[in-house]
This record gives C-alpha cells, sequence and structure tokens, in this order.
C-alpha cells in the first residue's frame, strides 16, 4: 500500500537522523518525516496550480506547530486544543521562512504553504533545529520549483567544543548557541546567541555547521534522485521586453541621479524616485491601455540596479556617508516620570523609546508550551506602529516580524541580567516603542534596552549595543561594499542583513539573513570586524547619557526584601487556605510570595515604601523566629492577674510580665499601669526549663535617680587623750 523511501544521516558523535516519505500525508504535494531519538516532525508543503492574477511576489506561507499530544499532555485554557501559535512557534516558522523564500525562483508566484508538525517529542532532542530539514525535505520531494535543498542545524560551544543538534540539558552548558541554515554552497541564515565571544569564534561556529549541513543536502539530492522527481513547468510572468528595455534607457540615468542627491530624508527620497516613475508614464495618453503592474515591477528592478551601482562606483551612502560611517546618535535617560526606568535612543531615523517595569515574582510570566515549560523573569516587548513609518493604517496588533525583533534584542540582554537574586530582585519587563524607523529598529532596541535598564537602577553587569551591517555585490565585477547602520533602502535593496550585538568585551546575539549565492568567510569576517568597530562607537555615544547603572531605584520603584525561612515554616507563614499571608498583605499594603530551595524558604516582601515592608517583615519574622533573651519585643496584653500580665510577643507564644517588672515604682495592681490590648515594649530576661517567658516592661523604662537619704550628722567621738 506505501511506497516508503528512507535516508539516514549519521551525525559525527553517531546519533542518526532519519527522512522518511511515502507512509504519511500522501496527497499533500510533497511530504516527509524527520526522526531523531523518539522526536518525530511530519512536514507537508502545497502550492497552487497558478498564479493569482497581478501577483508579482512568492506568496509563501510558513506554519511550525507543537502538538500536546506529542509529549502526552493536554492543552491549557478552557477549550482544550491547540489554538493560536505561541512566540515560540512564530519563531521557528520564521527560521523555516527567512531560509526557504531565497531559494524559490523570482518568477514562481504560486501561492505556497509549508507546515512542519511535532508529532512525538523527545526530552532530549530539540526539535526546532530540525525544522528547516524538514521542509526542505518536503519540498524536495514535491514537484515544486526550488533551488534547494537547504538544511538548518543548532551549533552549540560546550567546554569548548562544537557539538551539532545538542540536548537540552547540553544547550544549557554552552557559550554559544545558534541555529545556521545553508545550501550546499552557501549560508544562507544564522540566528543565535552567545556569552561575549569573539568575532572569529562565531565564524568557526558557522564553519562547523556548514559542514554538517552539507551532508544533511546530500541525503535530500539522493532521495529525490531515487524518487525520480521532477520540477513542473510553469509560466508566473508575462514580460515585454521592449518594455523593459524603454523603462530601462529612459529613467536609469535619473534613478542614479536621485541616489546622487545623497538625502537622509527617506520621505523626500521616495518622494524624488516616485517623480522619476510618473515623469515616464507622462508619456502615455489617459486613455492608452498599458501595463502599470509591469511597468512598477521593471522601474523596480531599475531603481534597485541605480541605486547599487553607486553605492560600489562611489563607495558612498543614499545620505552621503561612508561605507562604515554611523548615522548621529542621540540618547536620553529619565525624562519619564512615571515607569521605573526610560530611555529614548535616537539614530538618524530610527527611534526607540523604552520603558523599565520592575515587579515581583507574581508578575513573571508562566511559558506553557508544548516541550517549554517555566517562568520567565525577563520579558521583552517590541511594538511597531504605523506611524514610525508614516503609514496611515490602522495598528491591529502584534505580528510575526515583532515577535521576531523582540526576541532579538532579548537574547542580546538577557546574558547581561544578574541572575543572582541579591542583585536583582525583581521580575523585569522592558517594552521599546519604535517611533520612527529607517533601518535597524531592532537594533536601536537592544540600545535603548541598556539605557532604559541603568536607569531603571538594574544591576546590568555590561551594558550592550548593536548595529545592522548590509552588502552590496557585483558577481560580474567582484565589487563589494559592507554597509555599517543600513538605511531601510539598503536592507530592501542590498544583499545582506547582518545584525550584531555585544558589549566591549564580544557578541551577545547576532541574526543574518543573505540574499545572495557565493557570499565568502572573507567577506562575513569583514562585516564582523566592521560591525565590532561600529558597536563599540555606538556603546561609546550611549555611555555620554549614561555610564553605569544608577546607584538607587526610582522612589516610585518597589522595593523587595527577601527573608530565609526554615521550610518547615512555610506552611505557618501562609496559613489555613493562605489567611495569615493574606492578613499580613492586607494589613501593611505589601506582596508577599513564598517560594524555597533545597534548603530553605525564601520569603519576598515588595512595596514602594520601607516602612511597609518593614511592617511585614517584622510580621513574618514574629511567626518564624525563635524568642532569644536579652532581645527587645512588642507585645500584646492578652491577659491581667493579680501577680502580672500575659504579653503575646509572637503569634501564640505568650510571656509572664510580672507586676514586680511592669514599673520601677510599686504597684499595688497591674490595672494602674496597664489593660487589655495594649500595645507594649518588653524585654525577653529568661526561659525558665519548661519553656516558660518571663518578660520585663521597666527593663526598658529609664531608671530614676535614688533620693539621698537625709541621715542625722554623726557625734563626733574624741579618742582618749593619753
Amino acid at each position: 500500500m506505501f511506497d516508503v523511501k528512507k535516508k539516514t544521516i549519521q551525525l559525527e558523535d553517531g546519533r542518526i537522523i532519519e527522512i522518511e516519505t511515502g507512509k504519511m500525508a500522501r496527497q499533500a504535494h510533497g511530504s516527509c518525516v524527520i526522526k531523531m531519538g523518539n522526536c518525530m516532525l511530519l512536514a507537508t508543503v502545497v502550492s497552487a496550480d497558478e498564479a493569482k492574477e497581478d501577483v508579482d511576489f512568492m506568496p509563501l506561507s510558513c506554519e511550525y506547530k507543537e502538538k500536546y499530544a506529542s509529549v502526552g499532555r493536554f492543552p491549557g485554557g478552557f477549550l482544550k486544543r491547540e489554538a493560536r501559535p505561541s512566540d515560540y512557534e512564530i519563531l521557528i516558522s520564521r527560521l523555516i521562512d527567512r531560509a526557504l523564500r531565497p531559494l524559490f525562483p523570482n518568477d514562481f508566484h504560486a501561492e505556497t504553504f509549508v507546515n512542519v508538525e511535532l508529532i512525538s517529542a523527545d526530552k532530549d532532542v530539540m526539535p526546532d533545529a530540525l525544522a528547516g530539514l524538514a521542509a526542505s525535505c518536503a519540498i524536495s520531494v514535491s514537484n515544486i520549483p526550488f533551488h534547494g535543498p537547504i538544511s538548518e542545524v543548532r551549533v552549540a560551544r560546550i567546554d569548548g567544543k562544537f557539538v551539532i543538534n545538542p540536548s537540552y540539558e547540553q544547550n544549557e552548558n554552552s557559550d554559544i548557541d545558534m541555529i545556521v541554515a545553508a545550501t550546499i554552497d552557501n549560508i544562507l541564515m544564522v540566528e543565535g546567541e552567545m556569552k561575549e565571544v569573539s568575532e572569529t569564534e562565531m565564524l568557526d561556529a558557522i564553519k562547523v555547521a556548514h559542514e554538517a549541513i552539507k551532508v544533511q543536502c546530500n541525503a535530500q539530492i539522493e532521495l529525490a534522485k531515487e524518487l525520480g522527481i521532477t520540477k513542473k513547468e510553469y509560466c508566473h510572468e508575462n514580460n515585454d521586453e521592449d518594455l523593459r528595455k524603454k523603462i530601462w534607457d529612459e529613467t536609469y540615468v535619473k534613478c542614479y541621479a536621485v541616489a546622487n542627491k545623497q538625502t537622509a530624508d527617506k520621505h523626500q527620497r521616495k518622494t524624488d524616485f516616485a517623480a522619476v516613475k510618473e515623469e515616464f508614464l507622462a508619456q502615455y495618453a489617459e486613455d492608452e491601455e498599458i501595463n502599470k503592474s509591469l511597468i512598477g515591477r521593471y522601474f523596480h528592478d531599475v531603481e534597485k540596479e541605480a541605486v547599487r551601482n553607486f553605492v560600489l562606483d562611489t563607495q558612498k551612502r543614499l545620505d552621503g556617508r561612508k561605507t562604515d560611517e554611523i548615522r548621529p546618535i542621540t540618547a536620553e535617560v529619565d525624562l519619564l516620570p512615571g515607569p521605573h526606568g526610560c530611555a529614548l535612543f535616537t539614530r538618524g531615523e530610527t527611534q526607540s523609546l523604552t520603558t523599565v517595569t520592575l515587579g515581583t515574582r507574581l508578575d513573571e510570566q508562566m511559558l506553557d508550551g508544548a516541550m517549554i515549560k517555566g517562568y520567565s523573569k525577563f520579558i521583552l516587548h517590541y511594538n511597531f506602529p504605523p506611524y514610525s513609518t508614516g503609514d496611515a493604517r490602522p495598528y491591529r496588533g502584534v505580528g510575526r516580524r515583532e515577535v521576531g525583533h523582540g526576541n532579538l534584542a532579548h537574547r542580546a540582554l538577557k546574558g547581561m541580567i544578574p541572575t543572582d537574586t541579591a542583585l536583582n530582585p525583581y521580575t523585569i519587563r522592558v517594552v521599546s516603542d519604535i517611533l520612527e524607523s529607517n533601518g535597524s529598529s531592532s537594533m536601536a532596541t537592544v540600545c535603548a534596552g541598556s539605557l532604559a535598564l541603568m536607569d531603571a537602577g538594574v544591576k546590568l553587569i555590561k551594558p550592550v549595543s548593536g548595529i545592522a551591517m548590509g552588502l552590496i555585490t557585483d558577481t560580474k565585477t567582484g565589487k563589494y561594499a559592507v554597509l555599517s547602520d543600513i538605511l531601510g533602502d539598503e536592507d530592501h535593496l542590498g544583499d545582506m542583513d547582518f545584525k550584531v550585538t555585544g558589549t566591549k568585551d564580544g557578541i551577545t546575539a547576532t541574526q543574518m539573513d543573505i540574499k545572495v549565492d557565493g557570499l565568502s568567510y572573507e567577506v562575513l569576517s569583514k562585516a564582523l570586524n566592521q560591525a565590532k568597530e561600529g558597536r563599540l562607537h555606538i556603546l561609546g555615544k550611549m555611555m555620554e547619557a549614561i555610564s553605569e547603572p544608577r546607584e538607587d531605584y526610582k522612589p516610585h520603584a518597589p522595593r523587595i526584601e527577601k527573608i530565609l525561612i526554615p521550610k518547615d515554616m512555610i506552611g505557618a507563614v501562609i496559613g489555613p487556605g493562605g489567611k495569615i499571608v493574606q492578613e499580613i498583605q492586607a494589613s501593611t499594603g505589601t506582596v508577599v510570595t513564598i517560594e524555597e530551595d533545597e534548603k530553605n524558604g525564601i520569603v519576598s516582601i515588595s512595596a514602594d515604601n520601607l516602612e511597609a515592608i518593614l511592617a511585614a517583615k517584622a510580621r513574618v519574622t514574629a511567626i518564624v523566629g525563635v524568642p532569644e533573651v536579652g532581645e527587645k519585643y512588642k507585645g500584646k496584653v492578652k491577659s491581667i492577674m493579680a501577680y502580672g500580665a500575659f504579653v503575646e510577643i509572637m503569634p501564640n507564644k505568650d510571656g509572664l510580665l510580672h507586676i514586680s517588672e511592669v514599673d520601677w515604682k510599686r504597684l499595688e495592681k497591674v490595672e494602674e499601669v496597664l489593660k487589655v490590648g495594649d500595645i507594649i515594649d518588653v524585654q525577653l530576661i529568661a526561659i525558665d526549663r519548661n519553656g516558660k517567658m518571663k518578660l520585663s516592661r521597666k527593663a526598658l523604662l529609664p531608671k530614676p535617680e535614688r533620693q539621698e537619704r537625709q541621715d542625722k550628722p554623726e557625734t563626733e567621738q574624741q579618742a582618749p587623750q593619753e
């Protein structure tokens, strides 16, 4: 019934990756199952027979989905079914898309849908490292045109050694964690985080990953040959070569001249290019039939070529900068009174307003995916409203691009957030709102995030800056230009978008998309070294605004104090049904959270004023404390007897205040000084062998001065005379 074909790939450490096709999802245009250990991914691809009318781009949709059944779990929530994709699934979908999209033919415009599903999970296998391989395999065994195959692998450096597709446990100990996508010949995409590594170390990791990818690509080629796959013929573009030549002849010089104006105003540049196009269209009568869609596509090609040639010819940029020059930078902190920390970072026409909010353990983000469960104490959100680019359209919430850019900034900064609760007791939320955008807003988020964290008083280990690098190449002449701090146009019309973040001592995160074949490691090395120079320049400008974290938090920021208590006293602090801890919070106006480690219970008390914290701290200490002789306590008079009063100095812990210890003066009755309900200061003066406590009030009162006795004068006695 099934015509099953299989291929196996052996990693250097002996682990096996299996590729199988022909059994599952046979009505898809291409499908395969990737298996490593008990981890299994099902990948499918389906493409429309024809392109839709007037579509001149590749409508590709890539989806990665983790089935909860793959790990034997129920989905959370009321519906108990998989719903909207998690941020993690969106990020993996983007990794697949970014690797595949450049390899579809430029003139192929049929809607294409790639789906990768985790159908069986293995706690020792990270499925995201296999998703790109699965997607490429599905396309390779289909008839869909594709300049692949590709594959993606995770490369980690653990104890100085590179490991391909490490386990979760191994990866926790890595100082380099990257996913690399490539064909047999070329690197396509890099994404990852590092612990302040050098540019050379990062390049070495990419090279190791590429060698593993070559083996996986060859396996796909062999499988496609065994299946006898032939790619379908298509015609999604009707071209007019005479019109193409006419547009080139009449607009190229004018477009080159617009590029040569070297203006920093992107809207003016857009208007100037549009004017060239309108001038070309003006030669046609209003009622004359012309293909405006075709004219638009050909004009875009001319504009792209003119800009690229201008940069290569002059080694100048559209805004007049040199290739390694950074746009003007301004940075400001503490400009908003409400947030716990904030910064406004502006680089050219890109601007980020970033805020920091400090919270308690109750504010931690719960992670509840199929494979990822836990809590996050550091959250970063990136928002890109349409007004930041002057677009007149509604803002309908966060898209995939915003999730991806936010994740890159999160990775860049998280390694510099102290994990020691003594240095950072807070849950931290960083929010970057992009107010203007003309290239590299994610890197502006990194810079503004560093500044805002320091403004909030967070003890950032080292500040982090970021830069986006671009590339323009000419394969015919061999000319190329590496561009620092790229504009939006240079990203759109160029061959590379390479983002690098780091401290003064090394790289912390990177994201690279390459749109051209044959990019050498020599060019990559030049880009990395040029990025380092730019990154350090930006860092210097940031330090002019604030050079180190503030010594203290803002006055309105929550304060957190931690108390270690015996584990067996956690229940006493919480109380039945949480009654005691809730009463402490209500009466003191604090937030009290309790967790435990291997040795102790940890009570965190948070409030925006010190008095409230001290009051709650005293309540907790009273519950868990052991009375100590000589210590002073604030107690409540519970009852009065003829011989003294019983005073509660700790919950359910009373001591006897004898009538002789109430005051320095002699009392006939205790009621002369005290009544039931009085709150008084007492000192514990003794604990007898039965554990009964003896208290004194007078020990804390000033001792009255003794009156001198008025004795009679002594009669002088004279010694007998001899």
